[in-house]
């Protein structure tokens, strides 16, 4: 997308829109393919996005595996420089360098990531139509002003700070720029050929009519004010999966170890959170993702550091392969190798004599004469 015209395109903000409308146009293709199921739509949405992202995330997943497989390493130079920060960073990074590990291969994924969980959101809250104002903003005069220029914008019964924005209408309002940019008509940000005749229908009937517009109540615990999401849990459930199988194992020498062992739980943690904040949509997103994440990374590293969970390993489930350090004698063992060797005897080099013989074996017979006195 390079701009307002584009193919039909009559409202572009740069720079934002680069993210969003590729994707927006993205997600309204997979709706109008599949039915116009927008729980499928989001489902396939996030396997084409994962595909197309695989290369950046294969490179991340090898190189996880390979700083697993060096942990045994990393931990000899951490016993050997214990006390010497700077000893160990260089020595750990040395090795990193050997191994062609690159510790910040997945920081590029994560960036990546960011603006999709965005565009998503944005995604999401622009098909469903559906407008959240605050009280002031209903009363106010410019919101007086924009229901006059663009007809079609109608409140939903029993609701007074929810409102339906139209499919079509006035594209480049001034009013679209600031605090009513929800009621951007959809056909505005779509192609020619996407353009829709009706709204986006996001109530799915095969999930109990979950709408996935918004927080999920359907399969929800209220607990207090706070829905407890399924679909969160689920969500959660997966991104602990994903994160154990990646994250190194526990090094008592290691003084951030505590700290990345803890993200294992946090995450998912933040995700059930998150569940009763954000739309189920966004959630549905999320978990779809971390499933075929966690596929993609079982056919490069099986099941990594997954194993054990509070004690328990199946049979099915083997260790990760680790690199073995090199054995190194201490200087007591060194030592005592090398007194061994001066204490043997020198063998006889005559012919005939037995294997390992002193002189004096060899002559029995011979008395050794000692000096009198």
């Amino acid at each position: 997308m390079i701009g307002a015209g584009f193919w039909g395109i009559e409202h572009f903000t740069p720079p934002w829109d680069i993210f969003f409308l590729p994707l927006f146009n993205l997600l309204v293709l997979a709706y109008q393919l599949l039915f116009s199921d927008f729980a499928l739509a989001i489902i396939v949405f996030t396997i084409v996005i994962r595909t197309l992202l695989a290369p950046l995330f294969i490179r991340q997943i090898r190189s996880q595996k390979e700083m697993q497989r060096m942990q045994p390493l990393i931990k000899e130079v951490q016993r050997k420089h214990k006390g010497n920060r700077q000893k160990v960073s260089e020595e750990t990074m040395a090795l990193y360098k050997e191994h062609g590990v690159n510790p910040a291969a997945g920081c590029l994924p994560v960036v990546l990531q960011l603006p999709l969980l965005f565009a998503l959101y944005q995604a999401l809250i622009r098909a469903s139509n559906v407008v959240t104002l605050t009280a002031d903003q209903a009363s106010s005069d410019a919101f007086a002003n924009l229901q006059a220029a663009l007809p079609g914008i109608t409140p939903i019964a029993g609701e007074t700070d929810k409102f339906v924005a139209p499919i079509n209408g006035a594209c480049n309002l001034d009013a679209f720029n600031g605090a009513f940019s929800h009621f951007l008509p959809l056909n505005c940000q779509l192609i020619d050929p996407l353009k829709l005749v009706e709204p986006i229908h996001t109530t799915v009937p095969w999930l109990f009519n979950l709408d996935l517009a918004k927080v999920d109540h359907t399969f929800a615990i209220p607990i207090g004010g706070f829905a407890l999401s399924g679909i969160a849990v689920l969500a959660a459930v997966l991104q602990f999966v994903q994160v154990k199988m990646t994250s190194p194992g526990s090094n008592a020498d290691d003084p951030t170890s505590a700290t990345t062992s803890s993200m294992v739980y946090l995450f998912p943690l933040l995700t059930i959170f998150w569940g009763g904040l954000f739309q189920s949509g966004l959630i549905l997103y999320w978990a779809v993702y971390t499933a075929y994440l966690i596929v993609q990374q079982y056919t490069i590293m099986g099941w990594g550091n997954l194993f054990p969970i509070f004690g328990w390993r199946p049979g099915w489930a083997p260790p990760p392969q680790e690199i073995v350090p090199a054995r190194r004698k201490a200087p007591d063992d060194r030592e005592r190798d090398e007194g061994r060797d001066r204490e043997t005897p020198p063998t006889s080099s005559r012919p005939g004599a037995a294997p390992g013989a002193t002189r004096q074996q060899q002559r029995p017979g011979r008395k050794r004469r000692g000096r009198r006195r």
